[in-house]
């Protein structure tokens, strides 16, 4: 026979509200709590009855996050394994995670349908853009949201984001230290929100160092392998190339490297290589990428899910911000710049 909540809360000496809200996962209920009630809803087999828990609740036990048909990043590896483990932090509260598509040029209108049938109890905004509609037309309807990103919304807002200014100025600083110079950046559009920081970042060191950034150096390419394929053989071609390359995504990355080992490429014979987020693991390369890391992944869904049902649970939203550090993980394609080209 079935547990109902009811038989459960008097079993553990606890209210409904108590037990509802352990076995949902929300931060007001301390750890120890919570994991009381977690192992006595396993050992006694309790199932909640979802649906009257939503009518109950008003709420639809679910969190949205929608992606733009064509947008690269949802072919991004490091993006579905932040996917997995925002699902994986919201199912440990016994809500789903809701993933909806659409052309990025109708995208707000999903915005629009999903909030008006209250399909989700809350969104996570990814890919923020510098001025961002989305977020905008949230904080009119004011809808619970986080953000995978900051932007230059002037209200409050829940968001998870990576100090990627920084990041970038130590991949940059590090090229100086090697005597690199002349080092190019290839970057997404700057209208999104981590392009033009980890630009900031690139602009800032070199400014530092007493250099000006050389506009035949810094090369704005779509997000995604074949742009900045391109646009590393255009460097590649210059009268006088760069030394150094430091392209700021994971995805043009790997459309770099495939336009450097064309040219004949190793590390240590040509440019010296920094790649942001690195290459994926699945890409067979004889050596190890130089990076800037960051916790992506799973540990950055998680994040979002702790953030996203905190807020649910009605904490101050200046309170739910949180900005990752970034680090350099030495590999093989950066070298001095007399050895490295």
């Amino acid at each position: 026979m079935k547990t109902n909540l009811k038989v459960l809360s008097q079993s553990l000496g606890l209210s409904q509200t108590t037990v509802s809200r352990a076995l949902a996962g929300y931060s007001d209920v301390s750890p120890v709590t919570r994991q009381r009630v977690l192992e006595a809803a396993r050992a006694s087999g309790y199932e909640p009855d979802t649906t009257a828990r939503r009518l109950a609740t008003g709420r639809s036990e679910a969190v949205g996050i929608i992606y733009p048909f064509g947008d690269s990043g949802l072919g991004d590896p490091r993006f579905v394994e932040v996917m997995a483990g925002l699902s994986d932090g919201l199912a440990e509260a016994r809500m789903d995670l809701m993933v909806a598509a659409a052309r990025a040029q109708t995208e707000l209108d999903s915005y629009k349908r999903l909030t008006s049938s209250r399909a989700v109890d809350a969104l996570i905004v990814a890919n923020t853009r510098l001025d961002d509609a989305r977020i905008q037309f949230l904080q009119q309807r004011k809808f619970p949201f986080v953000a995978y990103g900051r932007t230059n919304s002037a209200s409050p807002y829940a968001w998870f984001d990576f100090d990627n200014e920084a990041g970038a100025r130590l991949a940059t600083q590090r090229l100086l230290g090697l005597g690199h110079r002349r080092i190019a950046l290839i970057h997404a559009p700057l209208s999104m929100t981590f392009a033009a920081q980890r630009h900031a970042g690139y602009v800032q060191a070199l400014r530092e160092a007493g250099l000006e950034p050389e506009a035949a150096l810094v090369v704005e390419v779509p997000l995604d392998r074949h742009g900045a394929c391109e646009a590393t053989r255009r460097l590649l071609a210059l009268p006088q190339p760069p030394t150094a390359l430091l392209v700021d995504n994971n995805l043009s990355g790997v459309g770099t490297l495939r336009a450097l080992m064309e040219s004949g490429w190793q590390p240590g014979r040509g440019p010296s290589l920094i790649v942001y987020d690195g290459v994926p693991a699945d890409l067979p390369l004889p050596y190890r990428v130089t990076a800037v890391e960051q916790p992506t992944g799973e540990a950055s869904g998680r994040t979002l899910a702790r953030l996203v049902l905190d807020l649910l649970a009605g904490h101050p939203v200046p309170s739910l911000n949180q900005l990752a550090q970034p680090v350099i993980a030495p590999g093989d394609t950066d070298r001095p710049a007399s050895a490295g080209g």
